[in-house]
């Protein structure tokens, strides 16, 4: 009998923070396409290699992408979609890019909890009207916040506390179970005085605060 894939558990997912970049290389154009190609030379990327974008468009500004279909000029923005002249205006996405070549694994995650990403609406009408209209707007700010299970000599704790503060954005992934993984950029917080309560383990806290939307990939095939 085959497998059911009628659910999904984060059970055995590991969640990792990128410690060290490559230097910027500069992006020249991105295109308006799906996916966008962007024009870089001699940027030496390899299909499937992950990438932190700075670009004019804030809708690509500070979010990871998986590099696709690479030449030695361009590549492409593997999940992207920069086809609307509105979202996207002509020539405007010019920026650059690193490349993470170090990561550390953030481990013995108690629990994970997310927030945020709520539609929000400005809600009103005219005058003359007889029902209010709901229109959407923004929406509020994602958060992830992890309890870590208490080990201050790891190369872990020592990682988030080097980062702790600074407001620089920080570049994670969390791989699945299933070899899918997604991609996050926010500013990190940490906690390293532990909490203490009888009977259960010690524990740390760790906030990450998003400044772009989450990136989802399928495994490479």
């Amino acid at each position: 009998m085959a497998t059911s894939n009628r659910f999904k558990f984060p059970d055995g997912a590991r969640f990792e923070m990128a410690t060290a970049f490559t230097t910027a290389k500069p992006i020249t154009s991105i295109n308006n396409a799906k996916p966008p190609v962007a024009t870089s030379p001699a940027h030496g990327l390899q299909a499937g290699g992950l990438i932190l974008l700075t670009s004019g468009w804030n809708r690509l500004n500070s979010r990871g992408a998986r590099v696709a279909n690479p030449d030695a000029e361009t590549f492409e923005l593997e999940g992207f979609n920069t086809t609307s002249l509105k979202r996207f205006p002509e020539g405007g996405g010019v920026g650059s890019f690193v490349q993470p070549t170090a990561w550390v694994w953030i481990d013995k995650i108690l629990e994970a909890a997310t927030s945020g990403g709520e539609q929000q609406f400005w809600t009103g009408g005219f005058l003359e009207d007889d029902d209010d209209t709901q229109v959407p707007t923004t929406r509020s700010p994602q958060q992830m916040a992890l309890t870590l299970g208490d080990d201050p000599d790891s190369a872990r704790d020592q990682a988030l506390l080097d980062v702790d503060g600074t407001r620089e954005e920080q570049f994670l992934r969390l791989v699945l179970p299933s070899g899918d993984f997604i991609l996050y950029t926010g500013y990190v917080s940490y906690n390293d005085n532990p909490v203490v309560t009888r009977a259960n383990p010690m524990s740390t806290r760790m906030t990450l605060s998003l400044t772009s939307r989450p990136v989802r990939y399928k495994a490479a095939a």
